[in-house]
C-alpha cells in the first residue's frame, strides 16, 4: 500500500478494497487447486466444488468494482492513488476471468469423465503447467499485497516457461490423438484445459504488469522483457 494519506478515512478505504480484492484471489485459488484435483483425480464432485465457488467469485467481483466506483466518486483520487485504483480494477477483472477459466476445466473434466475415456488420457502431464500456473497467481498475489516489482518481473519470465510447457503438450497431444483417433473427441477436451491454464498463466502476467504501472507509472504491456527491466532500473 502507498504512503499514508492525511485522510485516514481514503486510506481505510483503500485497504478495506485492497482486503477484498485478496479475498477474491483467494477464492480462485481455492477454484484453480479444486479444478487440477479434479483433473488429476477424474473428480466430479471437485469439479461441481469449482462451478459452486464461481458464483461467489462473480458476485464479490461486482461487490469490489462498487465500492471503488464509489471511492473514485468520493474521494476523485489523482496521481498514484488512482493508478492503484485502476490497477485493482483490473485484478480484480483478471482473477474473476482466472475463475472463468478454472469454471472451463471443470466443465470440461466432466465432460471427459462422462466420455469414459478419463484413463485413457494422458492428463497427469498437464499437472506440471497447472502447478507452474497456480504458483504463478500465488506470487502475482503475493506481489500486488507487496506493490513488488522485482517479483513482478519474476513473474513475467516465469510465465513464457509456462507458454512452453504448453506448447510441449500440445505437440505431445496430437502425437496422442493420431496413433489412437478414438479418443480425439476427449483429446480435445484435455486441449482446451491445457489452453485454460495458459490463459490462468497470462492473467497473473497482467496482475504483474499492473504492479509496475502502479509503482513506476509505466504501461509495460506489449514491451519485451528487456524493456521491462530498463524501465524498472
Amino acid at each position: 500500500m502507498p504512503d499514508k494519506h492525511l485522510s485516514t478515512q481514503f486510506d481505510s478505504d483503500l485497504d478495506k478494497i485492497s482486503s477484498r480484492v485478496m479475498e477474491l484471489g483467494g477464492l480462485v485459488e481455492s477454484q484453480i487447486h479444486q479444478a487440477i484435483y479434479a483433473m488429476s483425480h477424474h473428480s466430479t464432485e471437485s469439479a461441481n466444488q469449482v462451478l459452486e465457488i464461481e458464483v461467489r467469485v462473480n458476485g464479490l467481483e461486482i461487490e469490489i468494482d462498487r465500492e471503488l466506483a464509489s471511492v473514485i466518486a468520493r474521494r476523485q483520487p489523482a496521481a498514484n492513488d488512482l493508478r492503484l485504483i485502476l490497477a485493482m480494477s483490473k485484478t480484480t477483472a483478471n482473477l474473476e476471468r482466472v475463475g472463468d477459466e478454472a469454471s472451463k476445466i471443470a466443465r470440461m473434466v466432466k465432460s471427459i469423465i462422462d466420455s469414459g475415456t478419463a484413463r485413457a488420457l494422458p492428463s497427469n502431464d498437464l499437472r506440471v503447467a497447472a502447478d507452474m500456473a497456480a504458483g504463478l497467481l500465488r506470487k502475482a498475489l503475493d506481489a500486488f499485497a507487496r506493490l513488488d516489482t522485482s517479483a513482478a518481473l519474476d513473474i513475467l519470465k516465469e510465465d513464457d516457461q509456462l507458454d512452453q510447457e504448453f506448447d510441449g503438450f500440445v505437440r505431445k497431444l496430437i502425437t496422442y490423438m493420431m496413433e489412437d483417433p478414438r479418443t480425439i473427441s476427449s483429446s480435445l477436451d484435455l486441449l482446451f484445459i491445457a489452453k485454460a491454464i495458459e490463459r490462468i498463466g497470462d492473467h497473473a502476467k497482467n496482475i504483474a504488469e499492473f504492479i509496475v504501472y502502479v509503482v513506476k507509472g509505466t504501461d509495460i504491456r506489449h514491451s519485451s522483457l528487456n524493456d521491462i527491466e530498463t524501465a524498472l532500473r
